[in-house]
């Protein structure tokens, strides 16, 4: 079994926001979670081959995807060109060109249908959770076969919140270690019992799955593949210019190598 490195924050963790969940399953008390690590490791990212072209970025939306996993990852991505050449282009993907309403009640009109046009190459997918993403979704068997598709080619797959059942659904997540909303860990683990899951920590990145724990985390989760792929100087340039404190070793995420094993680090319990 392979090793996993594990990086957790000086400070408390704070509790994680619950943007991605609907009301009724809101719990936002029992969702907190405080670890306090002992210190400090300097991490040394996984070493890729730096983009030479811009990187085709797809969000998968539809009817229910919660704002924040969708416009925080947006936001890191679409600002690396002002901090990297090439930057990425990010659109968005759905199954018709018909407007969609996020949970919020924020409609938005997809660039692209993945059910009616020819799409751009997609080098990073991007699935924000949505509100049926534990249930009627993963009956979608023309969007899970999209996902799995757009896999094939894609250089990152990520998830952010309950956008891991889809991953996860499409088979993508079977030998990888991955993370989901921290309320819905248990049902994630029920679904799909032989999945490798871990909590406390606010995204894992295991070979090209990137998955997160989902609402403001996905702000991290984000510039963590911004740092990845263009350098801690344009991650910090792009944090900078959205006004977020970026450090990369006060952030607890894992790093894993097909999820192989586990390291109980720094008193975190897997």
């Amino acid at each position: 079994m392979k090793n996993i490195h594990l990086c957790l924050p000086i400070l408390a963790i704070v509790a994680l926001m619950v943007a991605c969940q609907p009301q009724s399953q809101q719990n936002e008390t029992s969702h907190a979670d405080t670890t306090v690590a002992k210190k400090t490791t300097q991490i040394a990212l996984p070493k890729v081959d730096k983009p030479t072209d811009t990187l085709n970025v797809a969000f998968l939306i539809m009817d229910g995807t919660f704002n924040t996993e969708l416009t925080a990852p947006i936001d890191m991505f679409q600002h690396t060109i002002f901090h990297a050449k090439p930057g990425m282009r990010v659109f968005t993907v759905a199954k018709s060109k018909a407007a969609i309403t996020t949970f919020e009640g924020v409609k938005i009109l997809p660039d692209y249908s993945y059910t009616e046009d020819k799409l751009p190459k997609i080098d990073v997918l991007v699935v924000p959770s949505a509100e049926h993403h534990l249930d009627t979704d993963l009956k979608d068997t023309t969007m899970i076969n999209f996902v799995k598709k757009v896999d094939k080619e894609a250089r990152y797959v990520t998830s952010h919140c309950d956008g891991a059942f889809v991953l996860a659904q499409a088979g993508l997540l079977d030998n990888v270690a991955s993370t989901t909303f921290p309320g819905d860990v248990e049902k994630y683990r029920q679904r799909f019992p032989k999945l490798n899951i871990l909590d406390k920590v606010w995204f894992v990145h295991d070979g090209k799955y990137i998955t997160s724990a989902g609402g403001a985390r996905s702000f991290e989760a984000a510039l963590y593949l911004v740092q990845l792929l263009y350098g801690k100087k344009a991650a910090d340039g792009v944090a900078k210019g959205l006004v977020l404190k970026w450090d990369i070793n006060q952030v607890p995420f894992v790093i894993a190598n097909q999820g192989k094993k586990l390291v109980n680090h720094q008193g975190v319990n897997f």
